[in-house]
């Protein structure tokens, strides 16, 4: 089996959101609530138990350059499609006591529904806020990157019904690649904001949803260094035998005198 991953590219998204309706048709999730937010266009506003793709509805500064098409209009709209990131150390897995959620031989990050008990520790501790309990059921749940699609050799749902090739599905390395050469592309052609976010050099150990933006990853909520929880482990034990043999030492000095 061969490690898959999302790429999804800003620079192609209508903001039609077919994918939140395709994820939610197969894998049966329940609606949002369709509240109206007042945030622009944006109903769903994050991801969540219920909302496993997010399409984000954004309107940014128009930076200078070429690309610009009518200088009269300070603004630009950009739309991204917001998926779990299936982290190469996922913070929800490592710290689920129950075994719930596992790593697939795709490479993604899944959560058996039947087995978790709804203790909320994988909530705490996913760096994208991603995973969260539904409040009339108590579970948690995410993107399941279409497992069972996966094993019967379909591509994800969202990526299926995506008209504008946004989102794209495939071999990791081969998605890696392509990336760098549409942030290349987009400069060349005067984007000069383009960018790839693909966290590597952090404690999550890359990512297998990666995405093509314009302008800084915070615009997104996409942080630009997250990092697995479990990383500051070492300092914090490290840390509490410190203070346990100062204390020791203290009360062994008391009883010498």
């Amino acid at each position: 089996m061969s490690v898959t991953a999302f790429l999804t590219d800003a620079t192609l998204c209508i903001g039609c959101k077919a994918c939140e309706v395709a994820c939610k048709e197969w894998n049966e999730v329940p609606a949002d609530g369709m509240v109206w937010s007042g945030l622009s266009y944006d109903h769903t506003q994050s991801l969540g138990a219920s909302t496993w793709r997010h399409v984000m509805f954004l309107e940014q500064p128009q930076p200078a350059g070429p690309q610009v098409a009518d200088t009269n209009d300070p603004f630009r709209w950009v739309f991204l499609s917001d998926v779990c990131k299936h982290c190469g150390n996922a913070g929800c897995l490592e710290a689920c006591p129950t075994g719930s959620i596992v790593r697939t031989e795709f490479g993604s990050v899944f959560v058996q529904k039947d087995i978790c008990n709804g203790c909320g520790y994988c909530v705490v501790t996913c760096p994208f806020g991603v995973i969260d309990r539904r409040p009339d059921d108590g579970r948690a749940f995410k993107c399941t990157f279409c497992y069972d699609r996966q094993k019967v050799g379909l591509m994800p749902a969202c990526a299926k019904a995506c008209p504008t090739q946004s989102i794209q599905f495939g071999e990791i390395g081969e998605l890696q690649e392509r990336a760098k050469n549409r942030v290349h592309e987009l400069r060349e052609r005067g984007y000069a904001d383009a960018r790839l976010y693909d966290p590597q050099e952090t404690s999550v150990g890359g990512v297998h949803a990666f995405f093509v933006i314009q302008g800084e990853p915070e615009n997104y909520n996409l942080p630009p260094a997250p990092e697995a929880p479990a990383s500051y482990l070492k300092a914090a034990w490290t840390s509490a035998l410190v203070s346990a043999a100062i204390v020791f030492a203290i009360i062994c000095l008391a009883f010498a005198l």
